[in-house]
C-alpha cells in the first residue's frame, strides 16, 4: 500500500475516519465530498482535512486523476450515482473499493458501471459500526479482485477478507445481519418506550435478562437509543436498502421496511432538537422520557 494514492469519495465520519487511519500507510490520501460545494458545510470538513493532512480535490474528475485506489463512503442511495460519475473519470487498472450499505443489486450496478470503464470493482460489507475500530473494522469483500485488495489492505493494518469472488455475496451478508441489528435497535426503542410509558419497565427489562441473560439490557438499550438518535437517517437509509435486498430475494420486506420508518421517524424528531442535551447518563431512559413527553404533546 505504501506506493497507493489513495482518493476518498464522501468525506464524512467514515470517510475521515478511513483518510486518517491510513495516511501512514500509503502515497498520499486526497478526498472530495458534495458538502464541499457549499461553504458552511465545507469548513469542517476544511478543517478536519488540515489537520489530518488530507488534500481536499475541487470534483470528482480531479480525485480520479490522482487516485488509483478509490474508496467509496457515501450515503447508501447514493451507491450508483457515485460509481457512474466516477466511471467518467477513473483510470483504467484503478482499485474502486466500495463501503456502502446497498443491495447486492445495486453493488452489482456500481461494478458493471466501474468495469466498464476498465477500474477493478471490490464490494464491501462492512460488519459494525466504524468509530470503535477504526480502520480495523472488520470487512468482508467480494468480487474477482477481492483476494488481491484484502492482502494489501490487511498489510496496512486493516481486517478485511475475501469472501467470494462473486459480486453481491459480501453485500448479503452485510444486509442480512442488519436485519436482525438494525432491527432490534428499532424494537428496543419501541419496547423500552412503552414499557416507561405504561410504568413496567422494571417488570420487562428482568424478562429480557432471565431469557438472554448474556446480555445487559439496560445498557444495551441505552447504546441502541444514543445511536439511533446520532445516526438514525444513515440507519434508515441503509435499512431501505436492506428492504431492496430482501425485495431482490423474493420477499416482501415487511420487518425492514417498519425499522426503515422507525428509524427515520426517531432521526427526524433528533433533527428537531428533540434529544438536545440530553443526560446520557439518565441511560436509555432519558432518551424514553423526551419521546414520551413529544406523544403527550403532541
Amino acid at each position: 500500500m505504501q506506493s497507493a494514492n489513495l482518493g476518498l469519495i464522501g468525506y464524512g465520519e467514515v470517510g475521515g475516519i478511513f483518510c486518517a487511519g491510513l495516511k501512514e500507510h500509503v502515497a498520499s490520501v486526497q478526498a472530495w465530498d458534495i458538502k464541499l460545494a457549499d461553504e458552511a458545510a465545507a469548513a469542517p470538513l476544511r478543517a478536519r482535512a488540515e489537520r489530518d493532512g488530507v488534500s481536499l480535490c475541487g470534483s470528482p474528475a480531479e480525485l480520479c486523476s490522482r487516485a488509483d485506489l478509490i474508496i467509496s463512503a457515501v450515503t447508501a442511495s447514493s451507491t450508483v450515482d457515485v460509481a457512474r460519475e466516477a466511471a467518467r473519470h477513473i483510470r483504467p487498472g484503478t482499485v474502486f473499493l466500495d463501503l456502502n450499505s446497498a443491495s447486492p443489486g445495486a453493488k452489482r450496478d456500481a461494478a458493471a458501471l466501474i468495469e466498464t470503464a476498465r477500474g477493478q470493482y471490490v464490494e464491501a460489507g462492512v460488519m459494525t459500526s466504524v468509530p470503535p475500530y477504526g480502520i480495523r473494522v472488520p470487512m468482508l469483500l467480494g468480487g474477482p479482485y477481492a483476494e488481491a485488495l484484502a492482502a494489501r489492505l490487511c498489510a496496512a493494518g486493516m481486517e478485511a477478507s475475501a469472501v467470494s469472488s462473486d459480486l453481491g455475496v459480501a453485500s448479503a451478508i452485510k444486509m442480512c445481519r442488519s436485519v436482525m441489528i438494525k432491527g432490534l435497535e428499532a424494537l428496543v426503542i419501541e419496547s423500552y418506550t412503552t414499557a416507561r410509558a405504561y410504568g413496567v419497565e422494571d417488570h420487562v427489562l428482568p424478562t429480557l435478562q432471565e431469557t438472554f441473560p448474556s446480555i445487559d439490557w439496560s445498557e444495551q438499550g441505552a447504546y441502541f437509543y444514543s445511536r439511533v438518535v446520532q445516526h438514525g437517517r444513515r440507519r434508515a437509509e441503509e435499512m431501505r436498502e436492506v428492504a431492496n435486498t430482501v425485495r431482490e430475494a423474493g420477499f416482501e420486506p415487511l420487518m425492514s421496511s417498519a425499522t426503515a420508518a422507525k428509524q427515520d421517524w426517531v432521526a427526524g424528531l433528533a433533527a428537531q432538537g428533540l434529544f438536545a442535551e440530553v443526560d446520557k447518563a439518565g441511560g436509555w431512559q432519558a432518551y424514553a422520557d423526551r419521546l414520551i413527553a413529544h406523544a403527550k404533546n403532541q
